[in-house]
């Protein structure tokens, strides 16, 4: 794994990267840059760590919100209980959201 430097509403963040991983990173740094900068624009919050829970809040609603594909298999746990696969893919992306979130606030602005 290797580390890249990107740059999220105006600071700058060393980040893990799996190998090939670069574009799809740098694609969700832009997105979650645009969103903070958007509840930045907009004047009621000022404090970054805020900024960066509400950015996280609406973009894990927007994946939410999506609607479940048509023919999705269900996928089996390690608990044997099934679940759409889709679910848990999105599952994993917030929860993998979340740690990144946590890991740039660090300690003090922990979101779980």
């Amino acid at each position: 794994m290797k580390q890249i430097e990107v740059t999220i509403l105006g600071q700058s963040y060393l980040l893990g990267c799996p190998d090939g991983g670069e574009a799809l990173l740098q694609a969700a740094v832009a997105t979650v840059d645009q969103e903070m900068s958007a509840i930045r624009d907009a004047g009621k919050v000022k404090a970054r760590e805020r900024m960066a829970v509400l950015a996280a809040l609406n973009l894990a609603y927007r994946l939410a919100e999506r609607p479940a594909p048509a023919t999705v298999a269900p996928r089996t746990l390690a608990d044997s209980t099934a679940t759409p696969a889709g679910a848990a893919e999105s599952e994993a992306l917030i929860e993998s959201l979340i740690m990144r979130v946590d890991g740039i606030l660090g300690n003090d602005g922990q979101l779980l």
